[in-house]
């Protein structure tokens, strides 16, 4: 769903509920009006996460920097350190 589904789910449920009227439309305002609502807040979270997913990989690649042109495995090996685990990227 996007930003445009649940403003029309908004829209679509005070209308509804304005020409039907009584408690069905009191019920059809609740229910598609608070779905729109909350697909639009879903869909806000959704895009702050995103977005700081891009921003991490984009300063993991300016730290690491361009990978080894080199196919050969002895360049791709990781250093050994004494006492100390490997970590693997």
């Amino acid at each position: 769903m996007s930003g445009a589904g649940a403003a029309l789910l908004v829209v679509v449920g005070v209308v509804l509920g304005a020409l039907v009227g009584g408690s069905t439309g009191e019920v059809l305002v609740l229910v598609l009006a608070g779905l729109g609502l909350v697909a639009a807040t879903i869909l806000a979270f959704l895009e702050v996460g995103l977005s700081e997913d891009r921003e991490r990989a984009r300063e993991r690649d300016r730290r690491d920097g361009p990978e080894p042109a080199s196919q050969d495995p002895v360049a791709r090996r990781l250093p050994r350190v004494r006492g100390r685990r490997r970590r693997l990227r």
